[in-house]
């Protein structure tokens, strides 16, 4: 009779152990895309802070170009505005398509494209580009690990038990998936 109870108390043991080795599964995982999110807002703040440094040098050199500068500046202030993921990735494409208009505008400019700080700026902004789009990737790789916990068994029971939800990824407009056309 004394193994009966031993076994129930084994029984117990293992379903307290599995419970919260769920609950703590999921709790990483949440902490790791809070994480990524956080990374990701870090490189696009570190980007909207070199905005500014790039106009002013900008400036000198094309100071009849005005529209494009306050393109860029409400760009920027968008982004630093925008309060959801939704908003923030909506924010950032509007903020590199008015970036990819204020390097053409640079091409005009000779002297400009030849500043040493004018190109250590976009040497930088390159480089926080990058730092974006691993962050982002990061972000998704973090999702789709937790989503997939949330969709398999026995995950998705706990997942039900803790109250847990699928979340979405960063998604692409549909505008930045239409092939660019390039014409000579």
């Amino acid at each position: 009779m004394l193994w009966w109870i031993w076994l129930i108390i084994a029984i117990v043991v293992l379903v307290v152990i599995i419970l919260f080795s769920y609950y703590n599964r999921f709790a990483v995982l949440s902490n790791r895309i809070d994480n990524s999110l956080s990374q990701i807002d870090v490189q696009l703040k570190r980007r909207s802070d070199l905005i500014p440094n790039l106009l002013e040098t900008v400036k000198g050199y094309a100071k009849h170009e005005k529209s494009i500068m306050e393109e860029v500046s409400s760009a920027r202030k968008a982004l630093m505005g925008a309060k959801d993921l939704p908003a923030k990735v909506r924010a950032d494409d509007k903020l590199e398509s008015v970036l990819g208009k204020l390097f053409a505008i640079a091409e005009n400019y000779p002297n400009l494209k030849a500043n040493e700080n004018f190109a250590k700026l976009q040497e930088e902004l390159a480089s926080t580009e990058d730092r974006v789009a691993y962050a982002r990737q990061n972000y998704n790789d973090s999702i789709l690990s937790y989503n997939n916990l949330c969709t398999t068994f026995p995950g998705k029971f706990f997942a039900g038990m803790y109250g847990r939800k699928e979340k979405e990824y960063i998604k692409i407009e549909p505008a930045e998936r239409e092939v660019v056309k390039v014409k000579f």
